[in-house]
Protein backbone atom coordinates (compact mmCIF):
# COMPACT_ATOMS: atom_id res chain seq x y z
CA UNK A 1 0.00 0.00 0.00
CA UNK A 2 1.50 3.31 -1.32
CA UNK A 3 1.66 6.32 1.63
CA UNK A 4 -1.29 8.22 0.11
CA UNK A 5 -3.46 5.36 0.07
CA UNK A 6 -2.28 4.61 3.89
CA UNK A 7 -3.07 8.22 4.66
CA UNK A 8 -6.51 7.77 2.98
CA UNK A 9 -7.40 4.69 4.38
CA UNK A 10 -6.36 5.76 8.11
CA UNK A 11 -8.70 9.00 7.72
CA UNK A 12 -11.61 6.63 6.19
CA UNK A 13 -11.14 4.80 9.33
CA UNK A 14 -10.76 7.66 11.50
CA UNK A 15 -13.85 9.42 10.33
CA UNK A 16 -16.10 5.82 11.11
CA UNK A 17 -14.32 5.63 14.69
CA UNK A 18 -12.43 2.40 13.70
CA UNK A 19 -8.92 3.44 14.15
CA UNK A 20 -8.55 -0.54 15.57
CA UNK A 21 -8.99 -1.32 12.09
CA UNK A 22 -5.12 0.35 11.52
CA UNK A 23 -3.88 -1.61 14.66
CA UNK A 24 -5.28 -4.86 14.08
CA UNK A 25 -3.26 -4.83 10.58
CA UNK A 26 0.05 -6.52 9.47
CA UNK A 27 1.35 -3.65 8.20
CA UNK A 28 1.25 -1.82 11.87
CA UNK A 29 2.37 -4.99 13.09
CA UNK A 30 5.18 -5.47 11.04
CA UNK A 31 6.33 -1.48 11.72
CA UNK A 32 5.52 -2.24 15.72
CA UNK A 33 7.96 -5.00 15.85
CA UNK A 34 10.65 -2.93 14.05
CA UNK A 35 10.26 -0.41 16.69
CA UNK A 36 10.63 -2.62 19.93
CA UNK A 37 13.34 -4.04 17.96
CA UNK A 38 15.38 -1.28 17.21
CA UNK A 39 14.86 -0.08 21.37
CA UNK A 40 15.18 -3.34 22.51
CA UNK A 41 12.22 -4.00 23.96
CA UNK A 42 13.04 -1.29 26.74
CA UNK A 43 11.21 1.44 27.59
CA UNK A 44 12.59 4.63 26.01
CA UNK A 45 11.35 6.33 28.57
CA UNK A 46 12.31 5.12 31.76
CA UNK A 47 15.56 4.64 30.16
CA UNK A 48 15.32 8.20 29.56
CA UNK A 49 16.00 8.40 33.09
CA UNK A 50 17.64 5.43 34.09
CA UNK A 51 15.46 3.20 34.85
CA UNK A 52 14.70 -0.37 33.00
CA UNK A 53 11.19 -1.36 32.13
CA UNK A 54 9.96 -3.71 29.20
CA UNK A 55 8.49 -2.20 26.65
CA UNK A 56 4.48 -3.51 25.79
CA UNK A 57 3.55 -0.53 23.85
CA UNK A 58 4.68 1.73 20.77
CA UNK A 59 3.67 5.21 20.72
CA UNK A 60 3.18 7.62 17.75
CA UNK A 61 4.93 10.90 18.98
CA UNK A 62 3.00 12.73 16.49
CA UNK A 63 -0.41 11.11 16.91
CA UNK A 64 -2.24 8.95 14.18
CA UNK A 65 -5.18 10.90 14.20
CA UNK A 66 -3.50 14.48 13.42
CA UNK A 67 -0.62 12.54 10.99
CA UNK A 68 -1.72 10.02 9.24
CA UNK A 69 0.89 10.02 7.09
CA UNK A 70 3.06 9.58 9.73
CA UNK A 71 1.50 6.42 10.62
CA UNK A 72 3.97 3.88 9.94
CA UNK A 73 7.12 6.28 9.94
CA UNK A 74 9.63 4.50 12.31
CA UNK A 75 10.96 7.48 13.08
CA UNK A 76 7.78 8.63 14.71
CA UNK A 77 7.32 5.61 17.16
CA UNK A 78 9.17 5.13 20.28
CA UNK A 79 8.57 2.00 22.76
CA UNK A 80 6.77 2.70 25.96
CA UNK A 81 5.84 0.44 28.96
CA UNK A 82 2.35 0.30 29.83
CA UNK A 83 3.07 3.00 32.81
CA UNK A 84 4.87 5.73 30.50
CA UNK A 85 1.95 5.20 27.96
CA UNK A 86 -0.72 6.13 30.20
CA UNK A 87 1.58 9.01 30.36
CA UNK A 88 1.39 10.18 26.91
CA UNK A 89 -2.44 9.50 27.01
CA UNK A 90 -4.09 11.55 29.71
CA UNK A 91 -7.06 12.04 27.75
CA UNK A 92 -8.05 8.49 28.08
CA UNK A 93 -8.57 8.69 32.25
CA UNK A 94 -10.60 12.03 31.60
CA UNK A 95 -13.99 11.05 31.67
CA UNK A 96 -13.53 7.61 33.66
CA UNK A 97 -15.87 7.83 36.93
CA UNK A 98 -14.19 7.57 40.41
CA UNK A 99 -15.28 4.99 42.95
CA UNK A 100 -17.39 6.51 45.47
CA UNK A 101 -16.75 5.30 49.33
CA UNK A 102 -20.82 4.58 50.32
CA UNK A 103 -20.96 2.60 53.67
CA UNK A 104 -20.97 -0.49 52.24
CA UNK A 105 -17.10 0.20 50.18
CA UNK A 106 -14.71 2.59 52.50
Amino acid sequence: MEKVELTQWIRKLISYHNIKAFYNNALWEHVRAEALDRDNNECQKCKSKGLYSKAQCVHHKQHVRKRPELALTLDNLISLCNSCHDEEHPEKFKNKPKSQLNEERW
